[in-house]
């Protein structure tokens, strides 16, 4: 009994291992969740690239989404234009009139053959009907031919029995960024917006300076580096924390692998949207006397998201949104 007992008492420890040690800690800045705007492009999905080749929908946002099309929905059919009759009203009326007048005629002894009784009238109708036929026949030249339309033309579908080819991708420049991550967009259009080393310089130094202030609860510091939205977001985590009486405490930021998704200009204001894996010693800790309660400061843990960035014309580049991959 007493072998089954300690069996039981270290299968207890065994399961209750995890919830008694330091666990990985998800509280960096922005971590967890999406959240932020990237001007006309917020309800969309980045470029896939070599370091995030998918990302989560933004999920908070001040900037008003359209309702997006899921991608595997069927395309809505086009409307089909009506017949010819129902383009030309006035040759449909007047066809239908004579071939309405012939049929009274037959009926009532009129007609082109009012006096020869009823052979007559049945020989006036088919006259009728023939003329009718040959006014359609003439209508329906003149309007292929003042249109261009083919004789006959079949409807193909976009791309039919062709593949669509990958757009041109484009040359990152040798900056830190572009050396680390040593890719490009996968099968997106090149950017609209050109983007140099100093623009990845700088997105690097924003990764680590908005982490380093995010870790101090320094919203001073912030607030130069961050659109005053994502600041509205990310004073709402630190709150939260302070009010379970624990800081976020990260250190060592280094930037892995990043690559450029996206970047375009919107009247005065330019975005850049990039990929970016980066690592960092992440963790949680009590305010009272700074005990470890969620990860371990002797582990680097890593994460992968997509940052937006934007810029007015001629100034600094400043975050404007999170996403997750």
């Amino acid at each position: 009994m007493k072998k089954f007992r300690w069996l039981a008492v270290v299968a207890a420890l065994i399961i209750a291992a995890p919830l008694l040690a330091p666990s990985p800690v998800d509280a960096r800045a922005g971590g967890g969740s999406g959240a932020g705007s990237r001007g006309g492009k917020t309800g969309e999905a980045p470029a896939p690239t070599q370091t995030a080749p998918s990302a989560k929908p933004v999920e908070r946002s001040t900037t008003p989404q359209q309702a997006q099309k899921p991608a595997n929905a069927a395309p809505t059919p086009a409307a089909q234009p009506g017949g010819f009759m129902a383009r030309n009203p006035f040759l449909s009326g007047m066809m239908g009139g004579l071939l309405g007048a012939g049929l009274i005629g037959m009926m009532f002894g009129g007609g082109f053959g009012a006096g020869l009784g009823g052979m007559a009238g049945m020989l006036g109708l088919l006259l009728q009907v023939a003329l009718i036929g040959g006014l359609a026949y003439l209508a329906v030249r003149l309007w292929r031919a003042r249109s261009g339309a083919p004789a006959a033309a079949t409807a193909q579908p976009a791309y039919a029995g062709n593949t669509p080819q990958a757009m041109p991708r484009q040359a990152l420049p040798d900056a830190p960024m572009a050396r680390s991550g040593g890719g490009t967009p996968m099968g997106s259009a090149a950017p609209q917006l050109a983007i140099v080393a100093e623009d990845y310089t700088a997105f690097e130094g924003l990764l680590s300076g908005i982490q380093s202030a995010y870790s101090k609860g320094d919203l001073a510091a912030l607030r130069g580096l961050v659109t005053p939205e994502m600041l509205g977001y990310f004073s709402e985590q630190l709150s939260a924390n302070a009010s379970r009486g624990v800081e976020n405490r990260i250190d060592a930021v280094k930037l892995e692998q990043g690559d450029l998704s996206e970047a375009w200009s919107e009247g005065a204001i330019d975005y850049a949207t990039v990929a970016m894996r980066f690592s960092m010693i992440d963790v949680m800790r009590t305010i009272a006397d700074g005990r470890i309660v969620e990860g371990n400061d002797q582990v680097r843990t890593e994460a992968t998201e997509v940052w937006t960035f934007l810029r007015s014309r001629g100034g600094n580049w400043i975050l404007s949104a999170i996403q997750q991959t």
